[in-house]
């Protein structure tokens, strides 16, 4: 070939990329392939172009990076980076680097390139490790470098290491970089470090519509609904109008607050912008809709949507679930081409959705097509129980009995069903069913203890959970969040530990739900101190975290801490809910912060969007009524928009009783005994009140009627565990086998006290003459008794952890303070409001309780 047709060949390749020509270009390029002579690192970066616009062409990227090899341009920049973008796209990361390697001569695309491949391929650490190196070489880094490995640090979860780039950031003055600020913030967001990204996004002097849609998206993603609306009020201030992508994600959070009225105003100006829906925009409406509980109107969008994208129908399905009416459910499905759904589903790989799944084996099974329903049930990778009952189900309808009984018989339907007993409390048949299966897997375990669990049968979970390890089998999150739930709800703290020592072991501490379970352990069992480490020592928290140590420090009298926490949790970002403000308010009623406690109430709803619910009345009542502010309480519940439940006039009357206000005692009692008759405890609280304030003839009256309608008062009970058995005692407990050594231990203990200046109250519960007929060890309650034995039974380093069922009398709190302080020992009790660590003559409610 002469120098002109070369020259020739040449600007024909660069006119056919310009043109969009890709088959003429391949084709000049293999014909100068064939002359063997000519070829340039522009031929070859030409015909990569054209691969790497056209996914057709893949298979023809390794023969032309051959031929640049034993063209000697295999080196070449040019030719490298589009190499490496093209290797890291496709996954093929090792090709990518190893081109990488071998460039002559790198320039900041090649590390942008190399970069990006690794963020893209998940290899977070890989691209941290090649940035480093890229620093040690004393390459200046670009914007878009810099961009590059924040967004390998977020995807990796590389936290640590992120904050590091960050610094660096801002030591090369790029920290004013859209590109580089819009990385920081998605890199804290992934974190869930709301307040470092809203930092991030102050500090940055030029905005895109990137930056709003990441913040947006995200608050959406963790259903931070309002949060997320906020943000789009900067967006529109600053000048900025909303994409498709931005619509979705303020869809998406309307749905997550149930705030269909501003939905469709953002479905409103969808219409009016002009945009065109695309797939996600319409997932986001049918979505808002669906979880709006308005179906017609999601049937209109499903209706004038795309028939094609499977989310539609998915959302759609889920729409019709919510229909009680099966019937007409079905017939809607007919109507709607319901034959179609299933090959939708195939296409997209969409049979292994459960949901979706289970509504087809039911839809199938009813209509005798059993053997579709059956190759649905197979491709499932994780079968319910609806999905196996509906399979049996049809069998049986059609009277394929043999077939029902076969599907019965399989093991992942006898797993279902016995954490189906489990859960419903029926131990004896979960029990039964669990000893048939003769191949027991992880599955199978994990099922009867997180059942048991669940049902409030804790002693039966933890023994499953021995059973298991005895038995070999491994233990997952599931495992140790269950039986360490069971141990928190029996205040069992020695099993609670053992357990923790195995999480440590088999590597589970990281585990957030396993983390958030240790908390609620320490806090249930008494050990306030020990939950703060756990929730300290946690790498990432979430909203649960978070409200399960306000409770607890709320619940242990730390409520100045609980509050603190509060303060903190809403800086990181994360949004309260109706749990959250349970224990904020507990926190306030356990410290006596009156004014707090109400702001709190109020900016529950104003604030935080957080409808109260009457738990949080009868917290607000709480707060009050311990207060003394017993009109108020009163006035407060009089004037609440929802009927007060038997939980808020219950807690008035708790006030009444230790404040000896009669008047409002009776009113309160009135309501509550309309509301629940037959409950004791309303009863004993009006007949105390009355007891209290010297009017024994209306107590013995509440008394008869107690007595007349056959309710009976539950009894004052209190345990203490002593080397490995629980001691329960009540009140003036004789049965215990050591019965005479506790009281002769109690008289001495006793006398001790007097002489630094412990007075035992009066038995106002009884008058005169009751207390002359009396043995006077009658009136020694359960939880005094319970701390004698204790005091005789454990070491001195030990402290003392009993439990009593019903709220502690003032005489018994004067006494443990005092016992404290002369035996030198700490006492934990938890009555059935809080705990109180008694410790040197001092309770930590700080006498407010």
């Amino acid at each position: 070939m002469t120098r002109g047709g070369a020259a020739t060949l040449n600007r024909s390749l660069s006119g056919f990329l310009a043109h969009e020509e890709p088959e003429k270009l391949l084709s000049l390029f293999a014909a100068k392939v064939r002359q063997c002579r000519g070829l340039s690192s522009v031929d070859f970066a030409c015909a990569l172009r054209v691969c790497r616009a056209s996914g057709k062409h893949w298979p023809l990227v390794p023969g032309i990076h051959a031929k640049a090899i034993t063209c000697g341009i295999g080196g070449d920049r040019i030719v490298g980076n589009l190499l490496i973008d093209f290797y890291a796209k496709k996954g093929l990361v090792r090709w990518a680097r190893q081109v990488f390697e071998e460039l002559s001569a790198k320039d900041n695309v090649s590390w942008v390139a190399m970069l990006s491949g690794y963020a893209q391929n998940g290899l977070g650490e890989e691209a941290v490790g090649l940035y480093q190196q890229m620093h040690r070489s004393g390459v200046v880094p670009t914007p878009y470098v810099l961009s590059s490995v924040l967004s390998a640090c977020a995807k990796a979860e590389l936290f640590e290491q992120g904050r590091v780039v960050h610094v660096q950031v801002y030591k090369q003055g790029f920290s004013s970089e859209t590109v580089v600020g819009n990385a920081l913030i998605a890199l804290y967001l992934r974190f869930g470090s709301f307040s470092l990204a809203e930092r991030v996004f102050w500090d940055m002097p030029c905005c895109d519509i990137v930056t709003f849609n990441t913040l947006i998206s995200r608050h959406a993603q963790c259903g931070h609904g309002e949060s997320a609306l906020e943000v789009f009020g900067r967006m529109r201030l600053s000048g900025w109008k909303p994409d498709c992508v931005t619509i979705a994600s303020l869809l998406a959070a309307c749905a997550s607050i149930g705030d269909l009225h501003k939905g469709k105003q953002l479905h409103s100006y969808l219409l009016k912008a002009g945009m065109s829906p695309d797939y996600i925009v319409e997932g986001s409406l049918l979505d808002l809709y669906v979880k709006c509980g308005h179906v017609d109107e999601a049937l209109e969008i499903f209706s004038s949507g795309d028939r094609t994208n499977v989310v539609l129908w998915n959302l759609m399905l889920v729409a019709y679930g919510q229909i009680t009416d099966l019937a007409k459910s079905f017939d809607l499905f007919c109507r709607m081409l319901a034959a179609g759904i299933h090959s939708l589903s195939i296409k997209n790989g969409f049979e292994s959705d459960m949901y979706v799944s289970g509504v087809l084996i039911d839809m199938y099974s009813k209509h005798g097509c059993l053997d579709k329903a059956r190759r649905i049930l197979e491709i499932l990778e994780a079968k319910d129980v609806v999905s196996w009952t509906s399979m049996i189900a049809g069998y049986v309808q059609h009277e394929f009995c043999k077939e029902a009984l076969a599907t019965f018989k399989d093991v992942p339907i006898l797993n279902a069903l016995t954490n189906l007993y489990a859960r419903c409390g029926r131990s004896k048949e979960a029990l039964s069913l669990f000893d048939a299966i003769e191949h027991k897997d992880n599955i199978t375990w994990n099922g009867l203890v997180s059942g048991f669990a669940q049902s409030g049968l804790y002693e039966e979970a933890l023994k499953v959970f021995i059973k298991m390890y005895q038995a070999g089998i491994s233990y997952n999150v599931f495992t140790f969040v269950s039986s360490i739930s069971a141990s928190a709800n029996l205040a069992d703290i020695k099993q609670g530990k053992q357990i923790h020592a195995r999480v440590t072991k088999t590597g589970h501490t990281s585990e957030t739900e396993v983390a958030n379970a240790l908390v609620s352990l320490y806090g249930k069992c008494g050990s306030i101190e020990d939950a703060k480490v756990q929730f300290y020592e946690m790498s990432k928290k979430n909203d649960v975290s978070w409200n399960t140590i306000i409770t607890s420090c709320s619940q242990h009298g730390c409520g100045l801490e609980a509050l603190e926490l509060f303060d903190q949790m809403k800086r990181e970002g994360l949004k309260p809910n109706d749990v959250t403000f349970i224990g904020v308010l507990a926190a306030c009623s356990h410290v006596g912060l009156v004014e707090e406690g109400l702001s709190y109430f109020k900016s529950m709803s104003s604030v935080h969007g957080v409808q109260p619910r009457p738990d949080h009345y009868a917290c607000v009542v709480d707060i009050l009524g311990r207060a003394g502010q017993l009109d108020r309480a009163r006035k407060f519940v009089e004037e609440m928009p929802i009927s007060a439940d038997a939980m808020v006039w219950r807690t008035l009357l708790s006030a009444c009783r230790v404040h000896k206000n009669i008047e409002i005692g009776e009113l309160a009692a009135k309501c509550l005994l309309e509301l629940e008759p037959h409950d004791s405890a309303s009863y004993v609280l009006l007949s105390n009140a009355y007891a209290v304030t010297g009017k024994w003839a209306y107590r013995d009256q509440i008394r008869k009627v107690m007595k007349e309608r056959g309710v009976r008062k539950e009894p004052g009970r209190s345990w203490i565990e002593v080397k490995n058995l629980v001691h329960a005692f009540f009140v003036g407990d004789r049965l215990h086998p050591l019965a005479d050594q506790i009281y002769k231990y109690l008289a001495e203990l006793n006398d001790r006290l007097e002489k630094i200046g412990y007075k035992q109250e009066n038995h106002s519960l009884f008058h005169e003459k009751e207390k002359e007929q009396k043995d006077p060890t009658v009136f020694v309650h359960s939880e005094k008794l319970a701390v004698v034995f204790g005091l005789m039974s454990l070491p001195p380093s030990m402290p003392l952890r009993v439990i009593k069922n019903l709220r502690v009398c003032n005489d018994c709190h004067t006494w443990m303070k005092f016992t404290s302080e002369v035996m030198e020992r700490e006492i934990v009790l938890r009555d059935v409001y809080r705990f109180h660590h008694f410790n040197n003559g001092n309770c930590s409610c700080g006498d407010f309780w």
